[in-house]
């Protein structure tokens, strides 16, 4: 099997998938204008996107093991490229979040199929082709902010989903070429547990319209709105966690949410995943809210926090296996802190806001690349025959800690006067919880130094 082809099949995909998560960002204010809605329902284009991929990743790790990685890989690609075009089509927000659940389950599908295809096909070379994955999402973090402000400066925001159309088609073609069909081996005949994906649906998507509802303006506090659908959400998850524990076959193994070491990695992946992740990718929101800089321009913050993502992601996945997986994980979530911070603090020492939005940005990539191929890594190690289940659970902690810290700010933004000091605040908060989490989570990393 040629595995350089091979592997850039696998990258174009993945590079489309994290292409589409900021480029949209970029185009939210153009969206929310465009459809004539408030920020709160332009802001679940991000959170939906998020709902989708927490639901459906553990159901497309699932797939991966029971249909084959390279079949559920290119059902993936057509179903993200069909949802792109129907979302690039949709004339209001209602339509266009629902197809954003469903461009989000197709997306969902790359990351643990792509990671059992290199499980399975790249010997002894996996886990530094699995560690690059870490630079692929920041390319894609990167290269969206360009499109993005180039579509809503001089077209239509319609761009930002119309653009991963012949991406898709171009890697449709390749991908049933080059990539290799599947081990019989590795198919399973478990069962798909639907009452288990029911219940942690309803409980994501419970929590998200509760929060939701609850930065309206006109909502009430105590309006069934609010309490009902987190009532609802609350029940949920209670529910699923007592189905984990009582099923045979949970589409989720209780083990790898809250067994010995899986718990600590799933924690880290929320808090120095996710959630800068999902703070960064508002950043031009808060570009434009606090300092009225153009849209093109707010983008470009999210170039320099893919810049720095990427180079640092190759950097760290080269002393790996030195450095082990505690101490990329403590400096990358300190300077993940360090930039969110900077974002909250006016610009200082004469420096232009723009120029210092940018470093900023620029230290918070940095953090995030540091940390990524050691949080990978540190999972897969675990049960590496389970690569595809545990790519995806990453995936979707990573998504809850999105889905967390977008929800909330978007909620709080909406009914304050002045949403860019509003945003100040809640990146200083977010800044301080992560130094909290630094020292309660890092010590508890299980360590590992070489190839697993």
């Amino acid at each position: 099997m040629p595995r350089v082809p091979v592997f850039v099949v696998i990258a174009l995909a993945l590079l489309m998938m994290s292409l589409d998560s900021t480029i949209v960002a970029t185009a939210l204010h153009a969206l929310q204008h465009g459809l004539d809605t408030t920020i709160n329902w332009a802001g679940w284009t991000l959170t939906a996107y998020s709902l989708g991929f927490v639901v459906a990743v553990p159901i497309t790790g699932k797939l991966s093991e029971r249909y084959g990685r390279r079949r559920v890989f290119l059902a993936s690609v057509a179903v993200f490229t069909l949802s792109s075009l129907l979302c690039g089509l949709a004339t209001n927000i209602y339509a266009l979040i629902a197809l954003r659940v469903i461009q989000a389950a197709g997306g969902a599908g790359f990351t643990p199929s792509a990671t059992g295809i290199i499980v399975d096909h790249f010997g002894s070379a996996r886990d530094r082709a699995v560690s690059l994955f870490g630079s692929i999402f920041p390319i894609g973090a990167m290269i969206g902010p360009i499109f993005g402000g180039l579509f809503v400066n001089y077209w239509d925001w319609r761009g930002v989903f119309l653009v991963n159309v012949p991406i898709g088609i171009v890697i449709l073609i390749f991908a049933w070429r080059l990539i290799p069909h599947d081990r019989r081996r590795h198919r399973t005949s478990a069962s798909l547990d639907l009452r288990g994906m029911s219940l942690l649906a309803a409980c994501v998507l419970g929590g998200m319209l509760g929060v939701n509802y609850l930065g309206e303006r006109d909502v009430p506090l105590l309006a069934p709105v609010v309490w009902l659908p987190l009532a609802i959400a609350v029940l949920a998850g209670w529910a699923f966690v007592r189905h984990l524990n009582r099923t045979a076959e949970p589409f989720i193994a209780p083990r790898l949410l809250f067994g010995a070491d899986f718990g600590t990695v799933n924690l880290v992946n929320i808090m120095f995943g996710g959630i800068p992740v999902g703070a960064i990718v508002l950043a031009p929101l808060y570009a434009t809210n606090r300092y009225d800089i153009d849209a093109l321009s707010a983008g470009t913050l999210l170039v320099a926090q893919g810049l720095a993502a990427v180079v640092m992601s190759v950097l760290a996945i080269m002393v790996l296996r030195r450095t082990g997986y505690r101490k990329p994980i403590a400096l990358g979530g300190a300077l993940a802190a360090a930039g969110l911070l900077l974002l909250a603090i006016p610009p200082q020492a004469g420096i232009p806001p723009y120029a210092w939005l940018v470093g900023a940005t620029f230290i918070a990539g940095t953090g995030i690349g540091i940390v990524n191929p050691a949080s990978r890594n540190a999972g897969l190690q675990l049960a590496p025959r389970h690569a595809s289940s545990l790519a995806a659970m990453r995936s979707m902690f990573m998504q809850v800690g999105t889905i967390l810290i977008v929800s909330i700010s978007t909620a709080i933004l909406a009914p304050v006067q002045d949403p860019g000091v509003a945003q100040a605040w809640i990146y200083a908060v977010t800044a301080a919880a992560l130094v909290a989490a630094l020292f309660m989570l890092v010590r508890l990393v299980p360590e590992h130094k070489g190839a697993w």
